[in-house]
């Protein structure tokens, strides 16, 4: 009780950091539902709601939680939307934006890594989360059989837009993708008659691995 207490306490603190930071109601009250204590490593978890990345093991991070909130933001994610997410990582994310999309949308992650697809399966399980599903593959490729998708995340920084990733995307949707290798610049992509990129801040990622990605970590 005292340790659940704890984490209540912390997670209100950081809330009340983010909405210092300008982050929208409504992706505050989003992340105010999600319980990221239950998507780090249990030797970490009083680290949880920290403003910064923590690892989750091979060599993948947990993203910071004003990064989480910005990406959300910019995305601007509404009720009933089928999402595509490129790199589900320990699944806090995810969980994130299914708060945004509510019941009636539907979140589908891509991860490369198989021990953290199981991962990720299985701690939003546990945080009650049956509008996200998770699959093992090269997020590069997108999800065709899934496809259209009103909005795409990228949580890895590639060195371009994949191709399928932008082919994927709706009309009038919007995808967020990190940018670069050593120096990276998170950029805001709206698909409408041509494509634009918004450059919107610097950042840091791990790389995204794959045929429209990069070759090694």
């Amino acid at each position: 009780m005292e340790v659940e207490r704890t984490f209540e306490e912390a997670h209100r603190k950081l809330i009340e950091h983010l909405r210092r930071m300008g982050v929208s109601d409504r992706v505050l009250s989003a992340m105010s539902r999600v319980k990221r204590h239950l998507f780090v490593p249990e030797n970490l978890g009083f680290e949880a709601y920290a403003d910064y990345p923590l690892p989750i093991g091979e060599g993948q991070t947990i993203s910071a939680p004003h990064m989480v909130a910005m990406m959300c933001d910019y995305l601007e994610f509404e009720e009933g939307e089928q999402v595509l997410e490129i790199g589900a990582g320990s699944g806090y994310h995810a969980a994130v934006v299914a708060e945004l999309i509510g019941g009636t949308g539907q979140v589908y992650s891509v991860e490369r890594i198989p021990w953290l697809v199981s991962i990720a399966t299985t701690n939003l399980a546990h945080a009650g989360y049956t509008n996200v599903t998770v699959i093992e593959g090269d997020g590069t490729l997108g999800l065709p059989e899934h496809a259209p998708f009103d909005k795409i995340s990228v949580t890895c920084a590639a060195p371009d837009i994949p191709p399928p990733l932008l082919e994927q995307l709706k009309l009038g949707g919007k995808m967020a993708i990190p940018i670069g290798k050593h120096w990276q610049a998170l950029y805001l992509v709206e698909k409408k008659n041509g494509v634009t990129r918004d450059r919107k801040t610097d950042v840091a990622f791990v790389p995204l691995v794959g045929k429209y990605g990069f070759t090694e970590r």
